[in-house]
């Protein structure tokens, strides 16, 4: 997630210890001589990149902020037709959705609290960057949790309801989902590609100075990891150590006969911005060779805009069926007054997501506020 990263590094580090290894070591993306080429979102998406320019997107215009006081968020369009919401709360302590016909909607869109902490116990503190995924049927919230006696202690959980709608129904909790090492850990995140299912995250490995990398691992099920776990990225570039060296918050697309990732990278501040890795679509993704990193950020704070700090993104379409939209949050302002844990104004936005001529992507710039 984000503000997660105020936390005192070397407390993180004393409490990280392993207690397994990888199944396989795990490697890193190779660095590329510029920026890689992107794509769309990794499931049942038209391939239809064009040449689109960034920024606003087609129909009415939206305003934004879309939804204010909302940090990583998750936007999925159901088979439904309909966009469904979810994201952190400022004050961590629920998950919380929001659905609507069309993306302008969710502004207004009524909100509903599905899940609340504990009072004590595993899941009773820094309840962060929740997403809502539909697999087999049955809808599943993937979040990160800690206990209320150690803050930082942070695992990822799942919850599961069998329910045809979401905001009904029983939200059941699964449990923790376990990896390699019993070590801080977020960002949970699942795709589907070429009949197996993943789950990316972001975890701190043990023995290393960075904060957390980004994994990635087949499933078996919903809940379980299977196979080896491997690493796709790691801190290496100086605009990914910002304040701390995080990789985190990875979000995918699937273009152009090519798989796409975004994580977020360094604190939470207005230093917070997107990288980007990308592998060919036949390639084996559990291969950290087949991985190319963007050595420079491709989506970061604009003082002429006026946006600062974006980044935990998801992947969207746009009423159209056709127009790929980015989502992120991003704060107004620079400068922030005491610990950006404690600020509450990282707000969802949405624009177009561009397109090159070679099929790359165009992020652009985070685009200025009503635009």
């Amino acid at each position: 997630m984000n503000p997660r990263h105020a936390f005192n590094r070397r407390l993180l580090l004393q409490g990280a210890a392993a207690v397994g290894a990888l199944a396989a070591a795990p490697g890193t993306a190779r660095a590329a001589d510029g920026p890689p080429g992107a794509s769309a979102p990794a499931g049942a998406v038209p391939d239809t990149a064009g040449t689109a320019a960034p920024g606003a997107l087609p129909g009415r215009p939206y305003a934004n902020p879309l939804v204010r006081n909302r940090a990583d968020p998750h936007i999925q369009r159901h088979t439904d037709g309909r966009y469904y919401f979810t994201a952190t709360v400022p004050e961590y302590d629920r998950i919380v959705l929001r659905r609507s016909r069309t993306l302008r909607g969710l502004t207004t869109a009524d909100e509903a609290v599905v899940w609340r902490r504990h009072t004590s116990g595993d899941m009773s503190a820094h309840i962060w960057a929740p997403e809502l995924h539909h697999i087999d049927g049955r809808w599943y919230l993937y979040f990160a949790a800690a206990p209320a006696h150690d803050v930082w202690r942070i695992r990822m959980w799942v919850l599961e309801n069998r329910h045809p709608d979401p905001f009904r129904g029983t939200w059941t909790e699964r449990g923790m989902i376990t990896t390699a090492w019993d070590t801080f850990s977020l960002d949970a995140t699942t795709f589907t590609h070429r009949g197996d299912r993943y789950l990316a995250w972001a975890q701190h490995e043990p023995g290393t100075d960075s904060n957390t990398g980004v994994f990635l691992s087949r499933m078996a099920d919903p809940l379980t990891l299977t196979g080896s776990q491997v690493r796709l990225t790691t801190p290496e570039y100086p605009w990914e150590c910002v304040g701390f060296k995080v990789n985190e918050g990875a979000a995918f697309l699937r273009r152009n006969g090519r798989i796409f990732m975004t994580y977020s990278a360094s604190a939470t501040d207005s230093s917070y911005c997107l990288g980007l890795l990308t592998a060919d679509e036949r390639a084996d993704l559990m291969d950290p060779a087949s991985w190319t990193k963007s050595p420079v950020p491709v989506f970061t704070s604009d003082a002429t805009t006026g946006q600062y700090g974006p980044g935990h993104n998801s992947f969207t379409v746009a009423e159209d069926g056709r127009t790929d939209v980015l989502v992120y949050h991003a704060r107004q302002y620079r400068e922030i007054t005491g610990d950006p844990l404690h600020d509450p104004n990282r707000h969802t936005r949405v624009q177009r997501l561009g397109w090159k001529p070679d099929g790359t992507p165009d992020f652009g710039v985070p685009v200025p506020d009503r635009a």
